[in-house]
């Protein structure tokens, strides 16, 4: 890591300054993602409140941007409310366990060049691993709960990310052939040096937007945020939660669907690459590039929430296993064909 080298220089031997290197990244990076996620809710709010043309939060600091670090204090001084047929220990862990899995995901995302915490070969194996034990979280805080309302939100939301990891799996594969390469730098490095090399330019363009729907059903997002539904289950599997444990779901939902658009820009947008490689545009550093396209998916995010009308359960699950699977597979094998045809296999 970045701080490896200048620790040792003070007289520390490789395994500390390794450690402590790796230590403060990590933090950094929670830290950053963390005052990010803050921002990032409030700018949710606001834009849902535009569409609705109303003002949204603005009372709490310049333009209401102190709002989230209000709600943050609001939730943690609460009292967390613990009912009394719940399993205690596994309702308390749940909710622990959901934010600790969406906060690991981000040791791999790369954020600019040689910016990244574990730059591991098998980087989308390790994120289709973390985004399958995320279902964990989310049943057991349904069944812990000891209450209908969760238990079938929880069944609901497992049953639906289940059903979409299958397609975004096969999205995943064609990017794959396409870079030749299960790292995530390489990805993007794939796609230098600017938009006429991005995969969006590319015969996975379809596969973008397969992409962009499939991880909004992943992420519980609406329109498809069924397990939430506030008219059937009122808030499904976080129903009985208060307090703390309810704010490290609400983080967790948030981070994985901050991961995913991360996860759009690498695989599509080229990362942190720039939008043309002349200056002064080569000139911004790539963590703001990344920065910038992770802000426009969630800005799609949050128009999408404030337009699209809520799916029905059996529309979720059709489009998903009788749309989105065939089509994916399809391209699947349509893309080995086309790079076999052009020579990059042999």
């Amino acid at each position: 890591m970045f701080l490896t080298g200048p620790l040792q220089s003070i007289g520390l031997p490789y395994g500390a300054a390794w450690l402590i290197s790796y230590i403060v990244s990590i933090l950094v990076l929670s830290v950053a993602l963390l005052v990010m996620l803050a921002f990032l809710l409030l700018a949710d709010r606001k834009i849902w409140a535009a569409v609705q043309i109303r003002r949204g939060p603005n009372v709490v600091g310049a333009f209401g941007l102190l709002q989230s670090f209000a709600d943050f204090i609001k939730f943690v001084l609460k009292e967390a409310v613990i009912p009394a047929g719940a399993n205690k220990v596994v309702f308390l862990l749940s909710p622990l366990i959901a934010f600790t899995l969406a906060l690991a995901a981000w040791a791999v995302i790369p954020v600019a060049s040689g910016w990244v915490i574990a730059d591991i070969n098998v980087g989308i194996l390790y994120l289709f691993a973390i985004s399958s034990l995320g279902v964990y979280g989310i049943i057991m805080g349904g069944w812990a709960s000891n209450s209908k309302y969760a238990f079938l939100g929880s069944l609901r939301s497992a049953a639906q990310m289940v059903s979409y990891e299958v397609s975004i799996g096969f999205i995943l594969i064609t990017v794959l052939l396409f870079a030749g390469s299960l790292r995530l730098t390489d990805i993007v490095q794939a796609q230098a040096p600017d938009i006429r090399h991005w995969f969006i330019a590319s015969p996975l363009f379809p596969m973008f937007f397969l992409f962009l729907i499939s991880a909004m059903a992943e992420t519980n997002r609406p329109p498809f945020d069924l397990p939430e539904a506030e008219s059937e289950l009122v808030a499904g599997f976080a129903v009985e939660y208060s307090s703390t444990p309810y704010l490290l779901f609400m983080v967790a939902e948030y981070l994985n669907i901050v991961l995913m658009c991360a996860m759009a820009s690498i695989l599509f947008f080229g990362g942190w690459l720039p939008l043309v490689d002349v200056w002064p545009l080569n000139a911004v550093p790539g963590v703001v590039w990344l920065l910038l396209k992770i802000w426009f998916f969630f800005f799609i995010f949050a128009m999408v929430k404030a337009i699209v009308p809520r799916y029905r359960y059996d529309q979720l699950m059709r489009l998903g296993w009788k749309v989105f699977l065939p089509i994916s597979l399809l391209w699947v094998v349509l893309s080995a064909g086309y790079l076999f045809a052009i020579g990059r296999f042999s």
